[in-house]
């Protein structure tokens, strides 16, 4: 959802123009900015996983009773083994989950049989714990609260397969119980998981950046969580984990990329992450994406596009991104081509991502005539046009970027002026969305501020016939004789 305030202000007798300068423009611009990054940091994707090898079966009757009789009596491995099984397919239902944690002495077998000496034992009582992770019932996983420190210990153990489970059990349980967070915090989670990071098992790793994903969307995480995970060595071995590259995986980069995107979104130390070549690696790893998706046709490359582009995105309103000289590790017209080839994949697999690619080309080209530059001399403003009838939201930010572009001066309007936008920002201001005509009109505004004859030219050419179409007719004739006003006799 974007939340974005339009040029225009809303006073008694109707809609009135605001007669202003470049730089107020700009500051309005950063405004809205910042209130939409705000709204993007609270949108927040919480999910859980389940690790499953057959489809869900009949459970037999009284699987809890045998679990429970079996378990206690010190029978044969076998047998345990059996009634373990036979209970973690019954617990695949929501109703013996609730039957097996009201059942008095339940959890405490089964975290009996999870820290046993045999390891069937311990694997299956985990895939119990795993079905009941899975739980959407705060009262089932609140009763798994007893397993968490031993599941937490084994992540230090031999076994990939058990370790991938714990990862993933705890994953579930993070997200869901804060009680359960306020337990694993003290007892060392962030060091298990920095450990972790280090497995050679790709399985390993993919669990892991579930279950640290999970953690850093924990609303007390800016706080009490992020900052434990950049004093680890954790941000060092994600941006490694996302380097371009034979290596690169796409199921680990992925659950690292939104592990990123979370620390990002906290601000926590930005500054850090660019002083430990976030941004430039992000970059190369938009240009790798731009490149595998002219090559496959794979699906699931676009679950990597989208926290690529808002990493870079967000880190480029970073103050420390001039400081260090970040965006001169991006000033490259690879970056804008890379990105409008991703536009064009997200067009045709994800037309709802494409706000992500816009939202990085406006921070691109907001306070960098480089960029522009290379939005210009790539050809690129008619391919952006072109995205304008996707929807209002997209429509808006292709004309904030071009507004980007306006600003830099004379030289760049004269490049923008009149050729194909003419036609676009008729259609546009035919438009029932305020906020698309709004900024329409802010780009109309810059044009005449920097282009002579533009104003007059637009009015002889249109007619006004697109504004009469607008059910707002006296007021947007009047903004356009304002904007014509403004060009005459400056600003």
């Amino acid at each position: 959802v974007y939340s974005r305030s339009t040029m225009w202000s809303r006073q008694r007798g109707g809609l009135k123009p605001l007669r202003c300068g470049v730089e107020q423009l700009r500051c309005r611009r950063r405004e809205r900015e910042a209130a939409l990054r705000k709204a993007r940091r609270e949108q927040q994707l919480v999910s859980k996983r389940l690790l499953r090898d057959e489809a869900l079966e009949e459970a037999e009757e009284g699987c809890i009773q045998q679990f429970l009789r079996l378990a206690q009596r010190g029978t044969e491995e076998k047998e345990r083994e059996g009634a373990l099984v036979s209970l973690r397919r019954g617990l695949q239902r929501p109703e013996t989950q609730q039957t097996f944690i009201r059942l008095e002495g339940s959890i405490r077998t089964l975290v009996g049989l999870l820290t046993s000496n045999q390891a069937l034992l311990q694997l299956e009582a985990a895939r119990c714990l795993h079905e009941l992770s899975h739980s959407e019932q705060s009262a089932v996983v609140e009763a798994c609260l007893p397993a968490t420190s031993y599941l937490l210990t084994y992540l230090s153990g031999h076994s990939s397969d058990f370790i991938e489970l714990c990862l993933y059990t705890l994953g579930n349980l993070i997200v869901e119980s804060e009680a359960v967070r306020r337990q694993l915090l003290p007892q060392g989670i962030v060091p298990a998981l920095a450990a972790c990071i280090q497995s050679p098992h790709l399985t390993v790793l993919e669990a892991l950046g579930y279950a640290l994903s999970q953690l850093l969307q924990a609303k007390e995480a800016p706080e009490k969580i992020i900052p434990s995970v950049l004093g680890s060595t954790l941000p060092q071995h994600m941006l490694q984990l996302l380097q371009p590259g034979p290596k690169l995986n796409l199921g680990v980069a992925v659950e690292f990329a939104w592990c990123l995107h979370y620390i990002i979104c906290s601000q926590v130390n930005n500054a850090l992450l660019i002083t430990q070549g976030a941004l430039s690696t992000l970059g190369l790893l938009l240009l790798d994406l731009a490149g595998a998706v002219q090559r496959t046709e794979d699906a699931g490359l676009e679950l990597l596009a989208c926290p690529v582009l808002r990493c870079l995105s967000n880190l480029l309103t970073e103050a420390a991104a001039e400081a260090v000289g970040g965006q001169l590790q991006l000033r490259d017209e690879r970056v804008v081509a890379a990105l409008f080839i991703l536009l064009q994949f997200l067009l045709q697999k994800q037309p709802s991502l494409l706000p992500e690619g816009l939202w990085l080309l406006n921070n691109l080209t907001a306070n960098s005539p480089s960029f522009c530059t290379s939005l210009l001399s790539l050809d690129l403003i008619e391919p952006l046009l072109h995205l304008l009838s996707v929807s209002n939201v997209v429509s808006v930010l292709v004309l904030t970027v071009l507004c980007n572009v306006a600003e830099k001066g004379p030289a760049y309007c004269q490049r923008l002026w009149p050729g194909p936008l003419l036609s676009s920002l008729l259609d546009t201001l035919a438009f029932s969305d305020t906020e698309v005509v709004g900024q329409s009109l802010e780009l109309l505004q810059l044009l005449f501020l920097y282009q002579p004859g533009a104003a007059q030219a637009f009015l002889q050419q249109s007619g006004l016939q697109a504004l009469q179409r607008h059910e707002e007719v006296a007021q947007l004739q009047d903004r356009v004789h304002a904007l014509q006003q403004t060009a005459l006799h400056g600003s």
